[in-house]
């Protein structure tokens, strides 16, 4: 089963919400949170940036011209991706302490998959995909 990690807000243009990782750098900047706390976030950001792959695509084609729309795709992580579960759960768990809830989405179906590595596949999401 594919996870995605996603906080309640809306992705500008999308009916999707924003993925943890967003949550993440928001909390980690903002200059009211403790020093050791950014630390923290700021070290499983760093490693997932050093550990997981740049998706070179989020869609399966171009926009047809200027302000078409973009259909996008979503990242999930794959269900042999244990590490990078494991560090998504902890860095959901800071987020959550400090009043960013982070839902855990399962599919079995993720939708049309446009990019994959080893850890992740991003696609297209069908109708009835959770977003």
């Amino acid at each position: 089963m594919y996870l995605r990690f996603v906080y309640p807000r809306t992705v500008e243009g999308m009916c999707s919400r924003e993925g943890f990782l967003q949550a993440a750098a928001e909390l980690a900047n903002d200059p009211l949170t403790d020093p050791r706390v950014s630390a923290r976030i700021d070290e499983i950001r760093v490693w997932f940036a050093g550990h997981l792959g740049r998706p070179d695509r989020f869609s399966r084609k171009e926009p047809k011209g200027h302000g078409a729309a973009e259909t996008r795709g979503l990242s999930w992580f794959k269900p042999s991706a244990k590490d990078h579960i494991s560090k998504a759960f902890a860095l959901k768990a800071i987020l959550e302490e400090f009043g960013y809830p982070i839902e855990v989405l399962k599919e079995n179906r993720i939708g049309y998959v446009v990019y994959e590595d080893d850890h992740q596949a991003v696609a297209e999401p069908f109708s009835e995909t959770r977003k």
